[in-house]
């Protein structure tokens, strides 16, 4: 028996990157999947049907996470179509970078009511399901950059600190209703958007990585797929990290070997 069998899962942002893989590997695992997107209807559609070629189960949903009313949209009709929420994958994010003194008001509500916002009150439609059947499994995707940082990342690393700590709040806030909230943390991991990039060399990025590689989408969903299972019941309240060991270095100017 397939370790999720039964249950539904909605993952936002699984159009493409991250949230793709994730998406696969829960609807392999037995999920009923809700691949929702914004911008990558032609993503999330592409996965749809991949899905249905291989007897799984996958349902596209737009809707823009910065949105409450589109959030309840996209939780009413998940509800319509498969009569439950038992897993949820806060993945949609956008990660832009900007100089500090040249961030503006818009640029910082673009980014936090996407990043943060989105987080938060996917959690509370869903959350609301999860109540009715007395479980549930929250899962934030959040970021090495809510620990460590780099330049031009003040407002991004923001949203990803938020995140850890509204983990640890909303695992105490939802425990007793029996519903696990744990966030898994990448580190730089190859998406889409980096292939064909002029800065972008994964030779390069992997030589400052311990374990000699850029991260993949599929290094980051197993976790996932663990968190969402029985076996991660006593768990919750965790940011683990997945980042080759990038966060275990303290990188200096200077050479001191």
């Amino acid at each position: 028996m397939k370790s999720l069998s039964g249950k539904v899962a909605v993952v936002t942002g699984a159009g493409r990157g991250i949230g793709r893989s994730i998406a696969k590997c829960l609807a392999a695992a037995g999920a009923k999947v809700v691949i929702n997107y914004a911008h990558s209807q032609g993503g999330a559609e592409e996965l749809v049907k991949e899905l249905q070629d291989e007897g799984l189960t996958g349902l596209a949903i737009k809707a823009d996470v910065s949105v409450v009313e589109e959030i309840e949209r996209m939780v009413q009709l998940t509800v319509e179509a498969y009569g439950r929420i038992d897993i949820l994958i806060n993945n949609a994010a956008i990660d832009p970078t900007e100089d500090f003194f040249q961030v503006t008001e818009a640029f910082w509500e673009k980014v936090v009511n996407t990043n943060l916002k989105g987080t938060f009150f996917c959690a509370q439609a869903c959350a609301r399901e999860m109540q009715k059947t007395g479980s549930g499994k929250i899962i934030n995707i959040s970021s090495v950059h809510g620990e460590l940082t780099m330049p031009r990342y003040a407002v991004y690393a923001s949203t990803k600190g938020g995140i850890n700590a509204l983990t640890r709040q909303l695992a105490l806030d939802l425990a007793k209703y029996h519903i696990t909230v744990n966030a898994v943390a990448p580190g730089a991991t190859e998406v889409e958007k980096f292939i064909g990039q002029a800065w972008y060399d994964p030779e390069e990025m992997g030589s400052y990585i311990p374990l000699g590689r850029i991260g993949q989408p599929a290094d980051i969903a197993p976790m996932i797929h663990f968190l969402a299972s029985e076996d991660a019941n006593f768990i919750t309240g965790q940011i683990i990290t997945i980042d080759g060991g990038s966060s275990t270095k303290l990188f200096l100017p200077v050479d001191v070997t």
